[in-house]
């Protein structure tokens, strides 16, 4: 797909890599900028670069790594510039409504358990928390988030041993009736 968008600028393409890796590009801005409109623009940015410098695609090796580093140097940068200029933003507020026909003891238990999931990985360290949303959301795997974060897939076997570690802790519970 990259030599098509490179040495062609095939638009198809580029609407192909556009659909396939805008949300989860957006999501790894949030993790980094925690604001929805800023990831979605960066997000944006990085497809814009992408397709102002299509010629250069012909040298990317692994052009998800290139996607990830890429939104991960713009965050960064957007951080930067946001410290300097102290802006503020509303986040998009997600409501999601769904029929179950679950009991509601097991409408309970599974409320419980996401609950206790997410709680546990919000509690994790900031960067712990982003290698692990990395692999197991976006379904990286070790070595792309090794290139991407700049560190060693030792260095992420570590941090993934212990998130979940800590996830599987916070499964530990039981229920009183």
């Amino acid at each position: 797909m990259a030599e098509r968008i490179g040495s062609l600028g095939d638009e198809q393409a580029y609407r192909a890599l556009f659909r396939i890796f805008y949300k989860p590009l957006s999501q790894f801005a949030y993790s980094i900028v925690k604001s929805w409109e800023s990831a979605e623009e960066i997000a944006s940015d990085v497809f814009v670069n992408v397709w102002k410098n299509r010629e250069r695609l012909l040298q990317v090796e692994n052009l998800k790594v290139y996607l990830y580093v890429s939104t991960k140097n713009i965050a960064l940068n957007y951080l930067n510039k946001a410290a300097r200029t102290q802006h503020f933003s509303l986040d998009e507020l997600a409501v999601d409504i769904s029929i179950n026909h679950a009991t509601p003891e097991q409408i309970y238990i599974s409320g419980e358990m996401v609950r206790r999931i997410e709680a546990a990985i919000n509690e994790l360290p900031p960067k712990r928390k982003m290698i692990f949303k990395l692999i197991r959301e976006d379904g990286l795997k070790y070595k792309e988030v090794a290139q991407i974060l700049d560190i060693s897939v030792n260095t992420i076997d570590v941090h993934m041993a212990h998130a979940l570690k800590k996830i599987s802790e916070a499964l530990n519970f039981t229920f009183t009736r």
